[in-house]
């Protein structure tokens, strides 16, 4: 195959997942699902109905379903989180019940994930229009981001009604800067403009001769990106570039990874990559390199994500694709599947992750769909970073 057939083969079987373990009724996205198909999980991602949410723009695109059946399941899952989705003053709450929309387990009304679900709501209006565009304009006129406020002005991480909010704020650099600024630039009940300079533009992290912003999973670079093409925009508070900035930490993890190659033979140079994901040992928020000097996140086992590629293909093109074809080749048979890569594995041990993860799906097609033709950047043009704020 040449490299674009590859990624489309990867982005067909992406939106496999989102276009067929959506819940019928609700047409919301399950957190995971079994990586053979076989089974969807009963929780379903807010984050990841997101990401479904453009998938079916994507699909309809590219004709992999008709862009009549693409339309209707966007407007089932608008439907869905317009009248039946528990929130608190718009904010989503993380995990709800794939059939009935209602909380699960005791997980908080979160303003990223809801931030990720807007961005996908708003494509799907973008692209298909007509009451599919009403309902996405109304959930996003319903989030009340200045309730979502700490003392200090910053968005905080959400709320619990047993509680009341939840003692964190994004207060330093995340996965957050997006969300942060559509809230304060580009949403109907905006934060005030000195929210976008209330987090600190820190920590910083030194790999080679690069110097950038970091927080070691890679998807606190990929995922404020895969909807707003960063690459023209600088910030004002610090004058990073945040495309250029996560190229330079998709450089860094890859060194990082092979720098512990002698500790795990399975790194190499078309072998890598680590974010947060699956393990033999359960689920971990890793990444690399560390910041401050530390050592490597002693859980670090040579497991290997490849979402944490796939997501960074925009970044380091041809490091990334070469990655994803080493790995289809040499361990396609038990980790490539109907939707695409497992959500981790291990070349060391033999371990292969059982499920893939609605948002690492997400972020993988995405992005695939970035590097080929920009299609989403394109699509979201009127929501994009601007240099005039």
């Amino acid at each position: 195959m040449t490299d674009d057939a590859f990624l489309d083969d990867l982005s067909r079987r992406a939106f496999r997942f989102f276009f067929d373990a959506a819940h019928p009724h609700s047409g919301l996205i399950p957190d995971r699902a079994r990586a053979d198909g076989t089974r969807p999980g009963e929780m379903a991602s807010v984050a990841a109905t997101g990401f479904g949410l453009t998938a079916l723009v994507i699909g309809a695109e590219r004709g992999w379903e008709s862009r009549a059946e693409c339309r209707a399941c966007a407007e089932r899952v608008l439907r869905t989180l317009w009248r039946d989705a528990a929130h608190e003053r718009g904010f989503f709450y993380h995990f709800l019940d794939v059939r009935a929309a209602q909380r699960g387990w005791d997980c908080e009304a979160s303003s990223i994930d809801t931030g990720l679900a807007l961005f996908g709501a708003l494509s799907a209006g973008r692209y298909f229009g007509g009451v599919v565009a009403e309902l996405a304009a109304a959930i996003e006129a319903r989030v009340d981001w200045p309730w979502m406020l700490d003392a200090e002005g910053r968005i905080g991480h959400g709320w619990k009604p047993e509680g009341g909010f939840l003692p964190w704020s994004w207060d330093q650099f995340s996965e957050h800067w997006g969300m942060t600024w559509f809230a304060v630039h580009h949403a109907t009940r905006p934060a005030p403009a000195a929210t976008w300079r209330a987090w600190r533009r820190e920590p910083w992290a030194v790999s080679g001769a690069e110097r950038f912003l970091h927080h070691p999973p890679l998807f606190t670079h990929q995922f404020p990106q895969a909807w707003m093409d960063w690459r023209e925009h600088h910030d004002k508070v610090s004058g990073v570039n945040f495309f250029a900035n996560a190229c330079a930490a998709t450089r860094a993890q890859k060194r990082f990874c092979l720098g512990l190659a002698d500790r795990f033979p399975g790194y190499s140079e078309n072998v890598w990559g680590l974010t947060s994901s699956d393990a033999a040992a359960g689920y971990v928020d890793w990444g690399g390199p560390p910041l401050d000097g530390a050592g490597p996140d002693a859980r670090i086992d040579g497991t290997v994500v490849p979402c944490a590629v796939a997501g960074s293909l925009p970044f380091l093109p041809g490091d990334c694709v070469a990655a994803l074809r080493e790995m289809h080749a040499r361990w396609g048979g038990t980790i490539y599947g109907p939707y695409g890569f497992a959500d981790a594995f291990n070349p060391n041990t033999g371990w292969v992750g059982a499920d893939v993860i609605g948002i690492d799906v997400g972020i993988t097609l995405l992005m695939a769909e970035n590097l080929r033709d920009g299609f989403v950047w394109q699509l979201m043009a009127p929501w994009r970073p601007d240099v005039r704020f």
